[in-house]
């Protein structure tokens, strides 16, 4: 029986490392200070450095089991909620945080293809209530609530 890499893990494992390095070498511009007395660039360059160390034993893990091919991109869903969040920036300010927050949970939910309209909606009503909750009434945020 032949091996094969896990594929996902060891991509996954490189993503995590160059993210962790770009937040590193981001993090450069800014004093790091000391444990006791932390700078600007202290808690990015640690966490940097935490995400790479968490990618490289991901992706030495990866690189030891075997697994399953990386399936193909699938494009619907990619699509679908990407501009579901394009869609929600777009509505926001017009037409107002319940009506943006339904068409992104609407436009997110038709990505799956098992999922039903009437889930998706009422989904979509409980986090608009929630989002409203919080940002509105919660934390005091402008946004407005309707269209009018």
């Amino acid at each position: 029986m032949r091996t094969r890499i896990r594929r996902q893990d060891l991509w996954a494992g490189v993503f995590f490392v160059a993210v962790g390095a770009l937040a590193m070498l981001l993090a450069r511009a800014y004093p790091i200070g000391t444990a006791m007395r932390m700078g600007p660039g202290y808690f990015p360059t640690v966490l940097g450095a935490l995400v790479a160390l968490l990618g490289i034993a991901i992706a030495i893990r990866g690189a030891w089991r075997a697994g399953d091919e990386v399936a193909p991109w699938v494009f619907r869903p990619l699509v679908l909620v990407l501009g579901g969040v394009v869609l929600f920036a777009a509505l926001v300010r017009p037409l107002g945080l319940v009506v943006a927050t339904l068409a992104l949970v609407v436009a997110g939910s038709l990505g799956n293809r098992e999922a039903r309209p009437a889930e998706g909606a009422a989904l979509g009503l409980f986090l608009a209530a929630l989002a409203v909750g919080v940002f509105v009434y919660g934390l005091g945020l402008p946004f407005p609530v309707w269209p009018w």
